[in-house]
């Protein structure tokens, strides 16, 4: 599944947050020894990436009864919670959203020492950019931003993002028509990371994609999956998880790669909301889904990538062998988190007006 829920932020909401993170970082650890005992658990996610066995198994085991709202994007999330009393007891930002959550004061620094598992997650997953040591999230399913392509058009199998610039594709070739996304190729064939705040570096990015766009059928972030399953598209843009997947299980044409630039990393998370009124089972739910046979079951029954290494020998054998969904330790080593560009967001904002107007 990737859809650009993940990374098109909204660029007035992303602005205003940035202000005020310079005022603060996000809530102290709670104090939990003395919270009073509940059978509630409020979680706000996304929709799909909580599997209803993972609830169950919860629910069964611990006698709480889970409440799940869900949201469509990290924006929405994070107007909620800043709107107050949410009632929220677990959200699920993705990793530039963790960020902004702390800067607005609106999840808690975690207590490490009420939760039990850390160290099953993957060395990548651990004191992350986005969020040093873990303070306040625990990283649930992740994805990548690659290249998918269909070898019947495709006869090399790509390796670069400049095969997205190449000509011979002129006319069957699509970018992720989302700003930060397309950013993230025209940064890294540069040379640089994509999670580049420098002025500088984001207008040669600019440059790059005016230069990409004559050779563009399109932008497109809905349904180049079926495009490049058609073979009406021959390479795209690319976002890892369940939506390509699928394409790749039925269609032994279609592949997916990460570039040899890095791509990008998204992660979903748990976090504690800021003032959650059933702190003691929001532990719990933590130290639950990082068990690896819950982690595994969250994989395997959403089909999207865990960051819980202890859990991955559970994990279905054709789920971990669909490059769609889990890549290798070594093949996203070199990927950049995509980050909040804060005060950086309107040097994208200009670059982007830009690109759509040549």
């Amino acid at each position: 599944m990737r859809n650009p829920r993940r990374i098109a932020c909204s660029a007035v909401l992303v602005l205003a947050v940035s202000a005020l993170s310079a005022c603060g970082g996000g809530g102290t650890a709670t104090d939990i020894n003395n919270a009073a005992a509940t059978d509630k658990l409020n979680v706000y996610a996304w929709d799909g990436e909580v599997p209803e066995s993972v609830v169950e198994a919860f629910e069964k085991e611990t006698g709480v009864d889970v409440t799940i709202d869900t949201f469509d994007s990290n924006e929405t999330m994070i107007s909620k919670l800043a709107a107050g009393a949410s009632g929220y007891d677990i959200v699920q930002p993705s990793q530039y959203a963790v960020q902004q959550l702390v800067g607005q004061n609106l999840i808690q620094e975690l207590n490490h020492g009420k939760i039990d598992g850390l160290n099953n997650l993957g060395e990548k997953w651990r004191n992350t950019d986005f969020d040093p040591d873990n303070r306040h999230s625990i990283p649930w399913v992740w994805g990548t931003t690659g290249i998918g392509y269909n070898d019947q058009c495709v006869k090399q199998a790509p390796s670069s993002w400049k095969a997205l610039w190449d000509p011979q594709y002129k006319g069957k070739m699509y970018m992720l028509d989302n700003m930060l996304a397309a950013y993230i190729a025209a940064l890294q064939i540069n040379g640089y990371a994509a999670s580049s705040t420098d002025q500088a570096e984001i207008n040669k990015a600019t440059e790059s994609l005016v230069e990409q766009k004559p050779l563009l059928a399109g932008y497109n972030a809905t349904n180049y999956t079926d495009l490049l399953d058609t073979g009406q598209a021959c390479i795209a843009q690319a976002w890892s998880g369940t939506t390509m997947a699928k394409v790749l299980d039925s269609n032994p044409n279609v592949h997916y790669v990460l570039p040899e630039e890095g791509g990008t990393l998204w992660t979903d998370t748990f976090a504690v909301a800021k003032g959650a009124p059933n702190i003691l089972n929001a532990y719990k739910w933590l130290s639950f889904t990082l068990r690896p046979e819950i982690a595994a079951m969250g994989s395997n029954d959403g089909d999207l990538a865990t960051p819980n290494e202890a859990a991955l020998p559970l994990v279905r054998p054709e789920l971990r062998n669909n490059g769609a969904v889990y890549q290798s330790a070594e093949a996203i080593a070199d990927a950049d988190f995509v980050l909040d560009p804060g005060k950086a967001m309107p040097y994208f904002q200009q670059g982007w007006t830009k690109v759509k107007a040549s």
